[in-house]
């Protein structure tokens, strides 16, 4: 066991200042001093500029990286007004998510000598101690103390802190050295034979509240996910280097369909035939430490990537019959609370390999009891079958907006549990971190076994220009005080209905469906129709999740992120009585009939022949029933020919209006019971430019 606890993140509350400033001085320079301490496991300068792999910028980068880190973060938010180095703090600002395995990085650059590099370290942290002393606090620190930047610096060198050990890992053995402070686990014995326990039914609910939780946080913990997990059973250990080895010598590697496609793609990209940290000498197998070879310890977690843990739960489904699979991130949090655990004590040792409190390695599977199981938390990390996701409530913090949202791209799975080196935040109950399926950190797995198959959530923010204006004309905030059009339009149309039967309702050119929803808290059902089957995709997407997400321009290349729910805007008990349909409204099929009320918005200036439809819409409102119409009466001939404009031109030398049109159309069947009247909206393109339109609204009563 180590002789000295690193120090836990700190609480945000409490009640003495000058205790906190104390702690939060402690964190900050127990954190410097434990990432610098792990650089002294390079041999030498030359270390720093060899790249460990190609994937990944040399580690004089990231000795680099987390000191400009901070600078650039108090620039930001602007606690300081003098930067320390402008080039350095260009030069490591930005490190690499490489978008796939093949996706080599060749960029060259001019690095500065370690010496620089530590002599800028050492100013920085002299202007932070200084702001620690001087910066006014108030407790508790939120999201919008002046403190958060600087915990924010800190915990971001906790996580630079382990992913530079894994790239210290795979540096060749010529440019390490093994040091007092980093000693592997000399433990080591036969592997225990794995098996599955019963995990009963269960739910979760998490999630952090930005003004009440007591620890620093990620922009991903925050908001709130609750789910009711079915029964499930779990392995008691994470697998070990034995029990993987059976997937090897099964031929796991070379036998195709136990990968996924994905899996597959990068196994024969990579010609991988065994694990990473695996090395074979003659017939005996060696696993490579931080900064050691060692002979196989058979009965430590194995480290591997999501590609090969999945593969190795598609080779058990096939060999035994049962439906194995990785544990989702909700089935992590179930096997968390059935374990009794609770977070890291700030006053001794963890219950697991964690927060380098006992090895700087792995140790064997059987050596953390925790519940039933053994090692929910600590050892490696565990891979799931979640992709992450944000929270319903989810929101960017200001100074770090790209921390998580480049991940939502359902190629980035959650990893669970925290491994030996795993510190600060990393190692709290509530910490989401995720990676691509094909990288590597000090991560394993354990499996399930579970008919109920992986729950995946939606991730994606819609980010293309037009449906994300869209998203926010409907469902978005309001602008200049205009309200929001399609809500103002099923009002209107409510009020207009008065007594009459209110069974079915038809949104004509629903576009992203607001007025569809907002029209079922009076219709028994209502029909959304959308030329466009991208805008109504938005609306099937609010039925049947509840949620929306999309990015709004703020200027240039910078965006917002927004998030919209049923719940939230008081419309999640109307969900089951709408429905949404791809439709040409000049071509509907003779299903779409029977209506009490038809509402058209800003449809029939952008129709190929609106006459094509006004003419026969009477056939499909019921008797007494109402035809709805709004329109700027915006015609042009991108949307509709001229010859087939209904209004907005001379004829017989007089002005001939759309609204005479459809007077004159609409007068055989139908007559104008209240209108025209101008109905404003405004559609927001970016933070500084809006379109303020008047859409004129007609109420028409089907008289025959």
């Amino acid at each position: 066991m180590r002789k000295q606890l690193i120090q836990r993140t700190p609480f945000l509350d409490g009640e003495d200042v000058n205790a906190k400033r104390a702690e939060i001085r402690n964190y900050f320079h127990g954190t410097l001093d434990c990432y610098e301490q792990l650089f002294k496991t390079l041999r030498n300068d030359d270390a720093y500029y060899k790249k460990p792999i190609s994937l990944r910028h040399p580690l004089i980068f990231y000795y680099g990286h987390t000191a400009t880190f901070f600078v650039n973060k108090l620039m930001l938010a602007g606690l300081i007004t003098e930067r320390i180095n402008p080039k350095f703090e260009s030069m490591f600002a930005v490190g690499v998510d490489e978008m796939s395995w093949d996706d080599l990085d060749n960029t060259h650059y001019e690095w500065p000598t370690v010496e620089e590099v530590h002599r800028y370290r050492g100013m920085m942290r002299s202007m932070v101690d200084r702001l620690i002393s001087d910066l006014p606090l108030t407790l508790p620190i939120t999201w919008e103390s002046p403190w958060w930047p600087i915990l924010m610096g800190i915990e971001h060198e906790q996580i630079h802190l382990e992913t530079s050990s894994v790239l210290i890992r795979q540096h060749a053995l010529a440019h390490v050295q093994t040091h007092e402070a980093w000693r592997p686990c000399e433990k080591t014995g036969v592997a225990p034979e794995n098996e599955l326990i019963n995990v009963p039914a269960g739910s979760i609910e998490i999630g952090k509240n930005k003004v009440s939780h007591q620890h620093y946080g990620w922009d991903n913990e925050y908001g709130l996910h609750t789910a009711d997990i079915a029964a499930f059973q779990a392995s008691k250990y994470l697998v070990s280097n034995q029990e993987f080895f059976a997937f090897m010598q099964a031929n796991g590697y070379q036998t195709d369909d136990y990968w996924e496609e994905e899996g597959l793609s990068w196994r024969n990209f990579t010609h991988v035939k065994h694990p990473a940290f695996w090395i074979k000498k003659d017939d005996n197998w060696f696993m490579r430490t931080m900064t050691d070879e060692i002979p196989m310890p058979w009965d430590w977690p194995v480290d591997v990537n999501y590609h090969e843990a999945k593969a190795f739960c598609n080779w058990k489904t096939k060999t035994t019959g049962q439906p194995v699979r990785l544990p989702t991130e909700d089935e992590w949090y179930r096997l968390y609370d059935i374990s009794g655990l609770s977070e890291v004590p700030h006053d001794k040792s963890a219950a697991g390999n964690l927060h380098l409190d006992y090895y700087a390695s792995s140790c064997p599977v059987n050596e953390f009891p925790q519940g039933e199981f053994f090692d929910i938390v600590g050892n490696v990390w565990q891979w799931t079958e979640t992709p992450t996701y944000p929270f319903e409530g989810f929101d960017v913090h200001p100074l770090y907006d790209d921390f998580t949202t480049p991940t939502f791209d359902n190629q980035h799975n959650l990893i669970k549990g925290g491994a030996w080196i795993s510190c600060g935040n990393e190692s709290l109950k509530s910490a989401r971190y995720a990676f691509r399926q094909h990288f590597f950190q000090h991560a394993g797995f354990r499996y399930v076994v579970s008919d109920a198959p992986a729950t995946l959530q939606t991730s994606n923010y819609e980010t293309d220009k037009l449906l994300s204006e869209y998203a926010e004309f409907h469902y978005g905030d309001t602008y200049f005080n205009v309200p929001n059009f399609p809500k103002a339009l099923a009002e209107i149309a409510i009020a207009a209905m008065g007594d009459r039967p209110a069974h079915k309702a038809l949104d004509l050119g629903c576009a992203s469906g607001r007025s569809t929803f907002e029209l079922a808290r009076h219709f028994d059902r209502v029909i959304g129709i959308d030329f466009s089957a991208r805008f109504i995709g938005q609306g099937v997407q609010l039925a049947q999740q509840g949620i929306l997400r999309y990015t709004l321009t703020d200027e240039g290349d910078l965006v917002f992120y927004k998030e919209r729910t049923l719940n939230g805007l008081d419309l999640e008990a109307v969900k089951n009585k709408v429905e949404f349909y791809q439709g040409d409204a000049c071509n509907l099929k003779p299903l779409f009939s029977g209506y009490d009320l038809i509402l058209a918005a800003n449809l029939i200036d952008r129709l190929y022949d609106p006459a094509k439809l006004l003419n026969v819409i009477h056939t499909r409102i019921n008797k007494g029933g109402l035809l709805m119409l709004t329109s700027p009466y915006t015609w042009l001939t991108e949307h509709t020919k001229k010859e087939h404009w209904i209004g907005g031109f001379k004829r017989d030398g007089e002005n001939f209006t759309t609204l005479d049109g459809l007077k004159e159309i609409l007068g055989k069947h139908f007559k104008l019971i209240q209108g025209p009247q101008s109905v404003p909206f405004v559609i927001r393109e970016t933070s500084r430019k809006h379109q303020h339109t008047l859409s004129e609204v007609t109420i028409w009563e089907r008289i025959s």
